[in-house]
């Protein structure tokens, strides 16, 4: 493992800020950043990273290859939520149990956002058709939750519940942050394509500021996360110790997947990121609607306060030195 690849991360701004709100929990400071500037900082990282994406995916094209990294993208967000969730039906109830699957079977948009600036500090190219992996992974684990939490609440009942696969779809797919994803993703395609001015204009809003506007993120980031250890010592180790093994079978995966298929180390660890990461906001948000029994204590606390910190401090360093070495 290539260490300084770690220590570079650690003390890179971002990680720094994340490290900085964790620890003003800790210590007991008050520092808090009001809303709804939290709300404001997410959409603007979403917003930048979706047109840039766009932008990138225009001058690219969809080739062959980029489809089936769709594709199997796709399948990974699918597939992740059908061995997550029998390991936690041997601790949890059904409904927890879909909940926190579907978490780790999706996605964070964060965690997939601070790997991109690592890549990019380490001058390691990467393709903007990766935006659209990311759009695509969000909600296919939430509908897979909620398919194994009916299905096994109507074994368990002996009876035959009809499961609303619309309403579960619906469900997933109409959240804010994959609408709004996609939607950047179109318009920074569109106007690479038809305004390429345009595209040049709009360059200080989603290039020069967007770093800052990252670490200020991970510093309200870090105070979210460092707020919830409570919550889940509650739970157990066992949800600890799931939230980082998890992640790093994951990974495995992912980067076996990302050899076989030739894809590039940037874009082999984007790839990596999306199915190591957890959902925090997407799943929460679909998961209070959709099945209002589960506990978030559980599901985002495991998410937010030990993978995300895991992924952003150790993971992303750790993936792409494996992936350095297999690409070697």
């Amino acid at each position: 493992m290539n260490s300084s690849l770690i220590f570079e991360n650690i003390f890179s701004p971002a990680v720094l800020f994340f490290c900085t709100g964790g620890l003003s929990v800790l210590l007991g400071i008050q520092l808090e950043i009001p809303q709804p500037i939290p709300k404001l900082l997410s959409l603007y990282l979403l917003v930048a990273i979706g047109f840039k994406g766009g932008v990138e995916l225009a001058r690219s094209g969809m080739s062959i290859s980029v489809i089936e990294i769709l594709l199997l993208c796709l399948l990974m967000a699918i597939i992740v939520p059908l061995y997550a969730f029998p390991i936690l039906r041997r601790r949890f109830n059904s409904v927890d149990s879909a909940a926190i699957s579907a978490s780790f079977g999706s996605i964070s948009a964060v965690t997939f956002i601070t790997a991109s600036s690592f890549l990019n500090e380490i001058n390691v190219e990467h393709s903007g058709f990766m935006i659209a992996a990311l759009a695509l992974m969000e909600s296919p684990a939430i509908v897979m939750g909620l398919i194994l939490n009916g299905a096994t609440e109507s074994k368990d009942s002996g009876t035959t519940n009809k499961i609303n696969l619309t309403q579960i779809i619906r469900t997933a797919m109409l959240n804010n942050s994959v609408f709004l994803l996609l939607g950047s993703l179109v318009t920074g395609a569109l106007s690479e394509l038809f305004d390429h001015s345009g595209v040049e204009k709009i360059s200080p809003f989603t290039n020069q500021i967007f770093y800052g506007v990252l670490c200020l993120f991970l510093l309200e980031m870090g105070i979210s996360a460092a707020s919830r250890i409570r919550e889940l010592k509650r739970s157990g180790t066992f949800l600890i110790i799931f939230s980082i093994a998890l992640p790093l079978v994951n990974a495995i995966i992912a980067i076996f997947l990302a050899n076989l298929f030739n894809l590039q180390p940037g874009n082999a660890l984007l790839f990596t990121v999306l199915c190591a990461s957890a959902s925090y906001i997407a799943v929460p948000a679909a998961m209070r609607s959709a099945l209002p029994k589960a506990n978030p204590s559980l599901y985002l606390s495991a998410a937010l306060a030990v993978t995300f910190p895991f992924n952003i401090i150790i993971g992303i360093p750790l993936y792409f030195s494996m992936i350095q070495k297999i690409h070697a």
